[in-house]
């Protein structure tokens, strides 16, 4: 072969190598701005969470974050002002498509509709949470701005 064939191959060939890279490297892109919009779009559920004292009015309070602290400690998601609520005494954490609740090592221990929680357990719509003589109710999804009412008794109450 005359070098000047050679020469036309070699450019021909470095040029479609260059070609397919770069065909490569935007099909990645494109697929990662894709997956990105996606996640992106992926939200975490709102969740209303509803404190009822003895001492106080009713109290509804929306997050829209992954993790949510209970506890007495004013830096806590949800301050309880109470002697029986240790300073970060439970967590509600929103991860594998769903919120759970779970016990920090508290004093007192954290109750789940009258049972104590040991492991992190599963939260649904209306149930009902006690941190020492604190009592909260979950409502998952609710709106801000139309926060449920409805009466919650305290433990003080039932008694």
């Amino acid at each position: 072969m005359s070098a000047p064939v050679v020469l036309a191959l070699r450019v021909m060939l470095a040029l479609s190598l260059y070609v397919f890279l770069g065909w490569a490297l935007w099909t990645m892109w494109r697929d990662l701005y894709a997956r990105g919009g996606l996640l992106a779009a992926r939200k975490i559920p709102g969740i209303t969470v509803l404190s009822a004292r003895a001492d106080a009015p009713l109290d509804a309070k929306f997050f829209s974050q992954a993790e949510i602290v209970i506890g007495r400690d004013q830096r806590c998601d949800i301050a309880l002002p109470d002697e029986t609520v240790s300073l970060r005494h439970a967590r509600l954490s929103y991860h594998h498509a769903q919120w759970w609740l779970e016990d920090l090592g508290s004093t007192n221990g954290t109750r789940l509709n009258g049972h104590l929680v040991g492991t992190p357990t599963v939260v649904i719509h209306d149930d009902q949470i006690e941190c020492g003589k604190a009592r909260l109710t979950i409502h998952l999804g609710s709106d801000p701005a139309n926060p449920p009412t409805q009466k919650i008794p305290s433990l003080e109450e039932e008694q």
